[in-house]
């Protein structure tokens, strides 16, 4: 079907245009940017003076499917996903069975296609069940569609095992994805050690334990030339660490999630297990570190950070609730609220989202440009909203953001030019 897409503010961080615009699709791709040379009986939507930005790229996330289905299921994602304006998302490897070998692989590339408005781009683990033991075949799995390697939320604690992984992935033209956590001093925490975990009477681990591996990867890089990422940083001491090595020239990248630009520890207060995070969320000058991290480059790209819990594994008492939070719907709305408040401009913010994901990962997606796939979101950045758990869409209800009001509202997505959400 050819489509028009009338009457919208064009905005690319990728080739940096913010202007009035119609984009004109055509199986399934961006054919002209002004709307020309369509053909008689195209089909005309008007975006209402809306933003048209491409689709998001979510670098992080993990779907219950396989082994978890209860949880979530690629299918309830991949609704979620549209209704947030995600089109392309890098699923984590740590499902059961893990990703560790090609076909497992090769049948979340499947189900990704299946659904018809999701790419899914699959890590492969770095260690077979992801338990830090044994490597996984690199070559294969680079071959059979892994982005990149990753043990997934778990730490590849033994520094042999991270320094040959940084050496294989350099081998094949990829990088390693470090959960970044000193675990013997994380174990069993269930909140960042301060004030806050000792009133509460809360096991809990020092915010030093992140920085301590972000130091000790940052080495190995350095030995092997490798290139390590590391997810979801929330600490001002561990991006200090990384904007050292970049300066350096070291392959080293990053990206953060929402909750550690967005909430700081007193979100736990009352014992919130949805805000029961992994890493934890953590005092309110990193979070300010974070903000200020996203705004200068140090941060890379902003992540879903996406961990479907059920109802099962959240209501229990705080020390005992599974981590992680339902990230989809809201990546985009939380991702504006810096917009509003004046800490990050439309364009960088949506550069985190899309153009700098896309980068990293070296992907066709994340821009508006003739011949690149219409993968798409309308947004309205002005229009509010307010997160209720239990109306989300999609399966996973385990929001963090619970009860916040948001600026920025979904109003379509496209996938290959076909409307998926709106």
């Amino acid at each position: 079907m050819t489509l028009i897409l009338n009457n919208a503010r064009l905005v690319c961080p990728a080739t940096g245009r913010d202007s009035p615009g119609s984009i004109l699709i055509e199986k399934g791709l961006i054919a002209s940017l002004d709307g020309t040379g369509a053909p008689e009986g195209a089909t005309v939507v008007d975006c209402g003076g809306a933003i048209l930005a491409p689709g998001l790229i979510d670098l992080r996330a993990s779907l219950g499917e396989p082994g978890h289905e209860h949880r979530e299921t690629i299918e309830s994602a991949a609704e979620a996903a549209a209704a947030g304006g995600i089109t392309t998302l890098c699923a984590l490897p740590d499902s059961e069975p893990a990703l560790d070998d090609p076909a497992t692989l090769q049948f979340m590339l499947r189900r990704g296609e299946m659904t018809g408005s999701l790419s899914i781009l699959p890590y492969g683990a770095a260690t077979r069940g992801c338990a830090g033991k044994e490597m996984t075949e690199f070559g294969l799995l680079r071959e059979a569609g892994a982005i990149a390697f990753t043990d997934g939320t778990r730490a590849i604690a033994e520094a042999r095992m991270m320094r040959l992984a940084l050496s294989y992935a350099r081998a094949f033209g990829s990088f390693i994805v470090q959960h970044p956590e000193e675990p013997s001093l994380t174990r069993n925490a269930a909140a960042t050690e301060g004030e806050m975990a000792t009133r509460m009477g809360l096991p809990s681990a020092p915010a030093a334990a992140e920085a301590m591996m972000v130091a000790r990867d940052i080495a190995l890089a350095r030995l092997t030339r490798g290139h390590v990422h590391f997810a979801h940083v929330s600490t001002g001491a561990a991006l200090e660490l990384i904007r050292a090595a970049k300066a350096e020239g070291l392959r080293v990248t990053c990206d953060t999630a929402p909750p550690y630009f967005d909430l700081n520890e007193t979100a736990i207060g009352d014992f919130r297990t949805y805000a029961k995070l992994s890493p934890p969320l953590r005092r309110e000058a990193d979070r300010q570190a974070v903000v200020a991290a996203l705004a200068d480059g140090t941060i890379d790209a902003i992540a879903s950070d996406h961990q479907p819990r059920d109802a099962d594994d959240k209501r229990v008492p705080f020390a005992q609730a599974e981590p992680g939070g339902a990230g989809l719907a809201t990546l985009l709305g939380v991702t504006l609220a810096q917009f509003h408040s004046g800490k990050l401009s439309l364009m960088r913010a949506l550069e985190l989202l899309t153009a700098a994901p896309a980068k990293l990962l070296g992907l066709e997606a994340g821009r508006l440009a003739p011949g690149a796939p219409a993968d798409l979101v309308l947004f309205s950045p002005d229009r509010g909203w307010k997160v209720e758990a239990g109306k989300l869409p999609g399966k996973a209800q385990n929001s963090p953001f619970d009860g916040r009001a948001l600026e920025g509202r979904v109003l379509g997505t496209w996938k290959a030019g076909r409307r998926v959400f709106g």
